[in-house]
């Protein structure tokens, strides 16, 4: 018997915008007859395909990452930038099954959609520990981002004036292999990655070794360009060099990393460690050697963090991870807490693990772990937070309405905050202003939250928090009680300067997979809070 299409779905094959749906994999499971008129493409012919498969190759990536702007693939195999923004539908668990979305082609690109991809972009930029750039032939760089002043001296503007300024600078023993590979990527038929290592001389006269991520872009009706990410590896060619003329490859290697050395006897639990572990926690004079392994560790842990530490391991002598790394606070000689990264792995003979070895590092010498202004930890150590807790979280099971059996001991939220008006600031009153903005809002953020709980600075005028053992409405609640702390007058020297904080929240409720997935809910939380003057905005 023939089915009657109900009321909506006669609308939607009236809608004169083309409508989009896929299942959780990208499959096309529906499309209205606005899709023909717009692409040129049979809805027939679409349906059952990946959606992935119009996408342009190069727009893929962002694409599925929640970018709504991408070029599509027309049925005249031209490519046009559209605007396809999806909604999902999930089941129960939260788990997606479908994704709705009205595709709209581009003609010329609203100021709106321009500043938000602009914003993401410069977001994106500050993150990065290496210089982001793009390039044409007789050109040279069209962008370059200002990580290259840090990283060799070089303003931006110096750089991209001479077309020819990066073969100028690039060690001359290096220069004939590099400008091969340059050459031949101006000169490709068709796009592809490549990677280039070469010493380039800085401003200063310093030779620094770059990695060079590049990507040859090769499109119909203009010439080739280059984009890439150039990452300074002089510490770690220096270490490789260093190993190859060293004849005690192990020695050279603990000894360049700084790293304090330990070893466990798991049959004897004879914990073994090096001077350098001991002087990392303030014990130089002790023993190197300790009878009961887990009880000398023990005693160093800061006891907000023994049970995440224990479970940690615990996890990877279960045979759950290949190897483990996790961030705590411990005791030194001297009274105080440091944070510490332990790390190691361990040897099994018959599936029983019967000894460990690893190092232990002083977070606060890694300046990309800890941040030296606000003396907040950074984005490495706050992102492996965070996959500890999401990894204890999905080893727990749920009950009927989908909360971990455990209580809540494993529940955990997200917290991303902007500061309001941070650019504002600056430019009144100076970047010394600033700077001091940020570390009374880190005092602020310390203040609103239990020692349990994880301050830390991200990037520029972004922090983030990680509430530990909370429900969402918990968290909700504290997430505006940091709204309203930080809203607060600030008096800086002479000045009293205003700036609100706009925060995005994400809960484990939600039962998201990953750390990068928590993150982007966050943050589009918080793009929702600040665009919406909402203070705050808790992710679906």
């Amino acid at each position: 018997m023939p089915i009657t299409p109900t009321p909506s779905a006669n609308l939607l094959q009236l809608l004169p915008e083309a409508v989009v749906q896929t299942d959780a994999l990208w499959e096309i499971t529906y499309l209205n007859p606005a899709w023909h008129k717009l692409t040129g493409h049979s809805v027939a012919a679409a349906l059952g395909r990946s959606l992935l498969e119009f996408v342009h190759p190069d727009d893929i990536g962002t694409m599925r990452s929640g970018m709504p702007v991408f070029r599509l693939r027309f049925a005249d195999a031209d490519y046009r930038w559209v605007r396809l923004q999806f909604h999902p539908e999930t089941d129960a668990a939260e788990r997606v099954i479908s994704r709705q979305g009205v595709l709209i082609e581009i003609t010329e690109v609203t100021e709106q959609v321009l500043v938000e991809i602009r914003q993401r972009f410069l977001r994106l930029l500050e993150t990065i520990d290496g210089v982001v750039w793009e390039a044409e032939i007789g050109v040279g760089n069209t962008f370059l981002s200002p990580q290259v002043e840090r990283l060799f001296g070089y303003s931006v503007e110096e750089w991209r004036a001479d077309p020819g300024f990066w073969r100028a600078h690039v060690h001359p023993d290096d220069l004939e292999e590099a400008l091969v590979i340059d050459d031949a990527a101006y000169n490709a038929t068709h796009s592809h990655a490549y990677e280039m290592s070469y010493r380039l001389i800085a401003k200063s006269g310093k030779v620094v070794w770059v990695r060079d991520l590049c990507r040859a872009v090769v499109e119909p009706g203009r010439p080739n360009r280059m984009i890439g990410l150039m990452i300074d590896v002089t510490q770690q060619k220096n270490t490789e060099l260093d190993l190859l003329r060293s004849e005690n490859r192990y020695s050279l290697a603990t000894r360049g990393s700084n790293d304090g050395i330990w070893y466990w006897d798991l049959r004897t639990d004879a914990l073994h460690v090096s001077g350098r572990f001991l002087q990392i926690v303030g014990l130089g004079s002790r023993d190197h050697v300790y009878d009961g392994g887990w009880r000398f560790l023990e005693q160093l842990i800061d006891r907000e963090d023994r049970a995440r530490v224990q479970e940690a391991y615990r996890r990877h002598l279960s045979g759950n991870s290949a190897n483990f790394s996790v961030d705590f606070r411990a005791f030194h000689g001297a009274g105080r807490l440091v944070w510490v990264n332990w790390r190691g792995l361990a040897e099994f003979e018959d599936g029983v693990p019967v000894r460990m070895a690893g190092s232990l590092s002083d977070l606060a010498e890694r300046g990309s772990s800890y941040d030296a202004l606000t003396n907040l930890p950074g984005r490495p150590l706050f992102r492996d937070r965070l996959a500890q807790l999401i990894a204890l979280h999905q080893n727990d099971g749920v009950n009927g309405d989908g909360e971990p059996i455990r209580g809540g001991a494993t529940m955990f939220a997200v917290l991303l905050l902007d500061l309001n008006g941070f650019k504002a600031v600056n430019d009144c009153y100076g970047h010394h202003v600033g700077d001091q903005l940020l570390q009374q809002v880190a005092r602020r953020l310390e203040s609103c939250v239990r020692a349990v709980d994880l301050v830390a600075r991200m990037s520029g005028d972004e922090f983030n928090v990680l509430l530990e053992s909370i429900d969402p409405a918990e968290a909700s609640q504290r997430a505006e009680q940091i709204a309203a702390a930080l809203a607060a007058p600030y008096v800086i020297g002479e000045h009293t300067v205003i700036s609100g904080a706009s925060v995005g929240l994400a809960t484990s409720a939600s039962r998201l997979a990953t750390v990068d997935d928590y993150l982007r809910a966050a943050d589009t939380a918080m793009y929702q809070a600040k665009s919406q003057s909402l203070g705050v905005c808790v992710a679906p």
